[in-house]
């Protein structure tokens, strides 16, 4: 939850630097505009250190301080707490990526300056949990985060563009009521901590792989991945000695039609922005579903 807070903070403070230039709100520089570029990177690095100063006194404070460690949690939640590293470091890095695009920065400068920035700040929130005692730092978390990074980088440099999207869902699940400590006590922090009700998605635009067809530019094909079962990380079904209902956790894997809202056609520059703000959000559809016990279920519209 405190990557994904981070996240939040930073994704608000990337965005508000797009105001401070004189040249009109929405447009990009088509050239290098150094006050926008300045701009930029001083935010950058303003938003990341105050997130970080934030979580080491409001977060860290309140857990015991040891020695640099390390864990092993990749047995955890069925592997969707990566599954949110991957996004989030995606996502980080696409918004750094962004807004040195609209402060007219070369590609490279992208690809180095901003395209990282999502793996250099959550490394450092893994270093800052290898000193936590009740944390630790975890190599399966770093890895998703190059994994989320790579995956940004890694379009760019083959097809200098965007063409699979990570994507997020989320409904509600009874697994939260279990434990509303753990999984969160209202639906804004289940959408953060349930990993029940959380789908990641890998969202493939069809126009993009074929560009002289007459496939819709916004139309996309994805590929979820989701969990059921869980109450607690790792199968302890106790909670301060109170035993819970057993845990029994299942892979869920799915296919549905998606939208690509950046590649709606509309004159507006604010509505480009808010669908290119809100893009991450997987649009409910028709989908199909297969579980690790081998159930199939078919979703008029899943969310």
């Amino acid at each position: 939850m405190k990557v994904i807070i981070s996240c939040i903070f930073l994704y608000i403070c990337a965005f508000s630097v797009i105001a401070q230039s004189s040249t009109s709100f929405w447009q990009k520089s088509d050239t290098l505009n150094t006050k926008r570029k300045n701009a930029v990177y001083l935010t950058e690095a303003a938003a990341a250190s105050v997130a970080l100063v934030g979580l080491n006194q409001l977060w860290y404070a309140d857990f015991e301080r040891s020695s640099f460690h390390t864990i092993n949690d990749n047995g955890e939640w069925l592997q969707m707490d990566k599954a949110g590293h991957v996004i989030s470091s995606y996502y980080i890095g696409k918004i750094g990526m962004d807004v040195l695009d609209w402060a007219g920065e070369s590609k490279k400068h992208q690809l180095i300056y901003g395209a990282t920035l999502g793996f250099v700040f959550l490394s450092t929130v893994e270093i800052f949990d290898g000193f936590s005692k009740e944390w630790g730092f975890s190599k399966g978390d770093l890895a998703a985060n190059a994994i989320g990074t790579g995956l940004l980088v890694g379009q760019e440099l083959l097809w200098d563009e965007q063409r699979i999207l990570l994507k997020y869902s989320f409904h509600t699940t009874p697994y939260a009521n279990m434990r509303p400590d753990l999984l969160g006590e209202n639906f804004l922090e289940q959408t953060l901590k349930d990993y029940n009700g959380q789908t990641y998605w890998l969202s493939a635009n069809l126009w993009s792989f074929n560009k002289e067809s007459k496939i819709p530019k916004w139309l996309n094909i994805a590929f979820g991945y989701g969990a059921e079962g869980m109450i607690s990380a790792n199968g302890d079904i106790f909670n301060d000695n109170i035993p819970l209902p057993d845990q029994n956790r299942f892979r869920q894997y799915y296919i549905s039609l998606d939208l690509d809202l950046t590649k709606i056609k509309t004159r507006s520059k604010l509505l480009k922005t808010v669908f290119s703000t809100v893009n991450f959000i997987k649009i409910p559809a028709p989908t199909f579903e297969i579980t690790s016990r081998g159930k199939t279920n078919f979703h008029l519209l899943y969310f």
